[in-house]
């Protein structure tokens, strides 16, 4: 079948990650034959083209653009489109009202979040329901927020986020982090990998980071990667705490897999999660995990996978603990460590998202117009 992969923004973050996945896969396996149409340039734009995907630019104003949505029902037609997969809501209301123009174009929509929407979003998601086809939701959370936010539930399937375990193989000899920052092969290295924004925690982070040091005299650091309007705050905060070498800042990198591999334990500080591919890849790559209790990250960090530990989202004194317990306890670090890399092959591997995925095209191409 050909499918459009639709998004506003194609920059780099877990839904570009997200959409490249799909791509690859379903692809490979020749279940979809894909197509990519963004409004925004960025990274994924470089991959999509890489990958001799067709691109195409498609302005999206607004939610409700119906110029859009004839351009986008244009080009449907052109490409031969069956089904459009779109990823927020400025591109999912394009997409439906393209119904409008092409009323045979079938539509999916993943929500990669799991925030409540406004009154008049919410009433305006259930206007559009009847369009909708079928809509996936990464994680248990999700779909709760679904359908609290107008659309219907009896055509929201979960489907995990999922990596391929074999990309991500491999040891710490495969690593130059350790030296690149001139740490110790026996240091314990805690490595966060978020964008530097409001709502991914560095700012309670570091405090945990100072709090650590006042419970332990293990040394231990913490490695920030990533870019974002608040790297410079953050940096700032680690010096007036004083953390010095405790807590190093690198910057955004494509590296990924060298920064696990070099690592001992992953650290997520997010207040808004749906399910986080880089706490997966961190897993696949042998690492145990510390996350906050928020969103979907409970369907990842639970008592069944027994791969980490959940913490208090804003609890400097919850993540420290944590912390301490990892840095502490090497019989605990260990039997984390196995269980990481257990439960990624049983719920998050890669070809399992991709059967479900391609379940949900065809129950979406299967739906009645109307």
């Amino acid at each position: 079948m050909k499918v459009l992969y639709l998004l506003n923004f194609a920059g780099k973050a877990g839904t570009e990650r997200y959409v490249e996945t799909l791509v690859r896969y379903l692809s490979a396996g020749g279940q979809v034959e894909p197509y990519f149409a963004y409004n925004q340039g960025g990274l994924l734009v470089e991959r999509m083209e890489a990958l001799g995907v067709p691109v195409r630019r498609l302005e999206m104003r607004r939610r409700f653009d119906f110029r859009a949505a004839r351009e986008l029902a244009a080009l449907c037609q052109e490409w031969g489109i069956e089904l459009v997969h779109c990823h927020y809501l400025r591109e999912h209301y394009t997409a439906l009202l393209a119904k409008r123009y092409l009323p045979s174009l079938r539509v999916v929509y993943t929500n990669h979040f799991v925030q409540a929407n406004d009154g008049i979003t919410r009433f305006t998601n259930r206007i559009l329901d009847k369009k909708q086809d079928q809509i996936i939701a990464v994680c248990n959370r999700g779909r709760e927020v679904l359908i609290d936010n107008g659309w219907s539930g009896e055509r929201i399937r979960v489907v995990f986020n999922a990596v391929d375990p074999e990309a991500w193989a491999g040891d710490r000899s495969e690593s130059t982090l350790r030296q690149e920052l001139g740490l110790a092969a026996d240091a314990f290295v805690m490595l966060c990998a978020s964008r530097f924004a409001g709502d991914k925690g560095h700012h309670y982070l570091l405090d945990s980071v100072k709090r650590l040091t006042q419970l332990t005299e293990r040394p231990f650091t913490l490695v920030l990667a990533g870019d974002g309007p608040l790297l410079e705050a953050a940096q700032a905060q680690a010096r007036e705490l004083e953390l010095g070498e405790r807590v190093r800042f690198i910057g955004f990198r494509k590296d990924i897999k060298n920064l696990y591999k070099g690592s001992d334990l992953y650290v997520n500080s997010s207040r808004h999660e749906a399910l986080s591919f880089l706490i997966i890849e961190a897993m696949a790559a042998g690492l145990p995990v510390i996350a906050t209790d928020m969103g979907g990250n409970s369907d990842i960090v639970n008592d069944k996978t027994a791969c980490g530990l959940l913490v208090e989202y804003d609890n400097p004194e919850s993540m420290a603990q944590a912390m301490k317990r990892f840095l502490e306890d090497p019989a605990f670090l260990a039997q984390c460590r196995t269980r990481a890399l257990e439960t990624v092959q049983e719920r998050f591997e890669v070809h399992k998202m991709v059967q479900a995925t391609s379940q949900v095209y065809q129950a979406a191409l299967s739906r009645p117009q109307g």
